[in-house]
């Protein structure tokens, strides 16, 4: 069980704005993280701000679940954790991190404009909840969330409005590199194309030559999706 992002977002007025997070991304290679950082925050950006006040939605999108919190100051909290880190957990701690983040940081604050703003804790909550079972002090202090009341979306893109594609919105984004925008467009190419080894193995290969960043996330994404057994087409 993980926990690899916290963050707190304005989500009105849109667009949403990342105003203090943090991550945990230790289990990627040093090549790969500043790229999936950069996704963690666009699609965390995404969610917070198609989320309502008062609502509660957990988002499974390939290997992570987005679990998110809003609140009716106009701002959100996302966590994203793997898939098997207890959803109950996961909004326990959101509804702590964003009662710390309102007492630090009245809405005046950051009601316009970008700013970027300091919450200690969420350090130590990153480190502390990485084994649910520190929440037992949260579980005992607070009242029983209704599960019923946590909607659960399979995909980021079931709760984008009515035809829009996530591919728009990454072409659209001004907070993802070049790079992370290239990537993710082969990727998605390579997913829609291969659905076999073979296909993969006579991929196009060529655009890893954007450097070694690019190449070994690739691998990341190849292992998480179609295991180990693929990656030996590719050497």
């Amino acid at each position: 069980m993980k926990i690899y992002y916290i963050g707190v977002f304005r989500n009105d007025p849109k667009p949403a704005h990342e105003l203090c997070a943090v991550n945990d991304l230790s289990s990627f290679s040093f090549f790969q993280r500043s790229t999936v950082a950069e996704f963690l925050t666009f699609f965390s950006t995404n969610v917070a701000e198609r989320t309502a006040p008062a609502q509660r939605q957990d988002i499974q999108e390939q290997s992570y679940t987005f679990h998110v919190y809003g609140r009716s100051e106009g701002c959100a909290g996302v966590i994203i954790s793997d898939h098997e880190y207890p959803k109950l957990v996961a909004h326990k701690l959101l509804t702590q991190v964003m009662d710390d983040f309102l007492t630090l940081h009245p809405r005046a604050k950051w009601a316009n404009g970008t700013v970027k703003l300091d919450l200690p804790s969420l350090q130590d909550y990153i480190k502390k909840y990485q084994d649910p079972r520190q929440a037992d002090s949260i579980l005992k202090i607070q009242q029983e969330l209704d599960e019923t009341k946590i909607v659960l979306h399979r995909t980021i893109e079931s709760v984008l409005e009515r035809g829009t594609k996530i591919e728009n919105l990454v072409e659209r984004s001004e907070g993802l590199s070049a790079q992370s925008k290239m990537f993710y467009t082969q990727v998605r190419k390579l997913e829609r194309a291969s659905q076999n080894t073979e296909n993969i193995a006579h991929a196009n290969w060529s655009w890893l030559s954007t450097g070694k960043e690019a190449e070994l996330l690739l691998l990341h994404f190849i292992r998480r999706y179609y295991g180990d057994c693929c990656i030996r087409y590719l050497r």
